[in-house]
Formats: C-alpha cells, sequence, structure tokens
C-alpha cells in the first residue's frame, strides 16, 4: 500500500529500496527480465549501485528506474521525482509550480519543469481527440485570472486600463470538462463567439449535450444540444 499523504510519500519515497518496491510492478508487471535497449534477458542488478546491468556489450547497457522515462534526462532523484507525481495525481484540481516548489525544497524552475514532464506523461492515447459524443455531457464555461487592477502598482495600472478597460490586463481562460472524464482548458483572446466557438468546435465531438452559463457567445453554435444552466463546470 502506497502513501497517503505528501508527509508520507516524501518519507516513503527518499529510500531506494521503496521506489523500486513502488516502480518495477508498476513498468515492469512480470519483473525487470529484459534489457531495454537490445531486449535480451541477460540482465542482473547491482544493489550497491541501484541499477540494472546487461550481460550484452553495447551502449547504455547499464539502466535504471528512470531510463525510458520523463525522468531519464534529467539530474533530478527519484525522491523529488515520485513525491512530486503523487502530490499531482493525488489533486483533484492540480497544483502550481510554487506549490511544488515549497513542498518539495527544489526551485520553482525546477517544479515548473517538473509538472510538464508529469503532465505529459499523464496524458493517454485518446489525449488530443475530442470530448463527448451521442448523449455525453460536456460542460464549458470561462473566467479572468489574475489580480484586480486597483491593487495594481500605478504604471502597471494605466498599462492595464489601457489594454483592457475594467478587466485590466487578466488572462481569459476557458474550460471544457466532459462528465465524469477529462477537462481541458485553453487561454482564449477574448470571449467573443469566433474564439468561444473555435475551441468548442476542436474540442467536442458534435451532438454532445452542452452546459453553459447565459454568455451570448454559446447561444448560436447549434453543432451541441445545449442548455444554459446557473454554474457551468460545477462539479
Amino acid at each position: 500500500m502506497g502513501p497517503t499523504t505528501l508527509l508520507e510519500a516524501v518519507a516513503y519515497f527518499s529510500n531506494p529500496a521503496n521506489c523500486r518496491e513502488y516502480m518495477v510492478p508498476r513498468r515492469w508487471p512480470n519483473g525487470v527480465v529484459t534489457c531495454p535497449t537490445c531486449g535480451t534477458d541477460r540482465v542482473t542488478f547491482s544493489e550497491k549501485h541501484n541499477r540494472w546491468q546487461c550481460a550484452v556489450h553495447h551502449a547504455k547497457r547499464q539502466f535504471t528506474l528512470k531510463t525510458g522515462t520523463i525522468m531519464e534526462d534529467s539530474p533530478i532523484s527519484l525522491d523529488k521525482w515520485l513525491p512530486a507525481i503523487w502530490l499531482l495525481s493525488s489533486n483533484r484540481n492540480g497544483i502550481s509550480s510554487w506549490e511544488l516548489h515549497r513542498a518539495l525544497g527544489v526551485t520553482q524552475k525546477t517544479a515548473w519543469f517538473m509538472l510538464g514532464r508529469i503532465r505529459l506523461a499523464m496524458q493517454d492515447e485518446n489525449t488530443g481527440g475530442k470530448l463527448g459524443g451521442e448523449g455525453r455531457e460536456i460542460e464549458a464555461d470561462e473566467s479572468f485570472i489574475g489580480g484586480k487592477v486597483r491593487n495594481m502598482h500605478k504604471a502597471r495600472k494605466m498599462r492595464a486600463q489601457k489594454s483592457g478597460g475594467q478587466k485590466g490586463d487578466k488572462t481569459i481562460v476557458m474550460g471544457i470538462l466532459e462528465r465524469g472524464g477529462t477537462i481541458r482548458t485553453k487561454v482564449l483572446d477574448n470571449r467573443k463567439r469566433h474564439a468561444v466557438e473555435a475551441e468548442l468546435r476542436k474540442h467536442v465531438e458534435p451532438g454532445s449535450e452542452l452546459y453553459t452559463d447565459a454568455l451570448q457567445s454559446y447561444a448560436f453554435i447549434d453543432d451541441f444540444n445545449h442548455q444554459v444552466i446557473d454554474h457551468a463546470l460545477d462539479v
């Protein structure tokens, strides 16, 4: 049984033996029986060096738990990678690079790099395809992300007011959720119909049950069974 809290995850994965115990059955259900480079079954494990070695002489005859993964070409150790993976996968709303930076004691730049790799690895064969389909329920909504104009420094406030009026220079983020499934987000330049409609057509199958708020940008999209609700993305 794996860790259930961040504190447990950090303590558990600080032990290389625990990392092996956790990762080997997930990567190699039948055990480490072949070399990932040449495919031979003549491999041995060195506990002293915490790696496996192939008996056949070739490049990359030694390999570790990181070989062939998103972690392979980074100097970041497993005692950082595995708690980061645990933390991201156990948080429904995700985490930011600043949160990861504070939780693991790595730099924010390193945390940003790790999150990018982990999110890439968490994609499956269906990622990139459209959400929904006949009878499936989709929710869509958008929000303004960023600080309030009145709290900005005077110089930045003036730039914000020139560029965006009352909303200042906040970023518009659109979210599209398949109920019980995947959510996708996209930064938009504006909330006009052409921008909203383009994202829906790109990510949602025609015929889906589409639930949105009363924003008029959604009112004329006829590829979906559109219904207006009070709170889109209310999950």
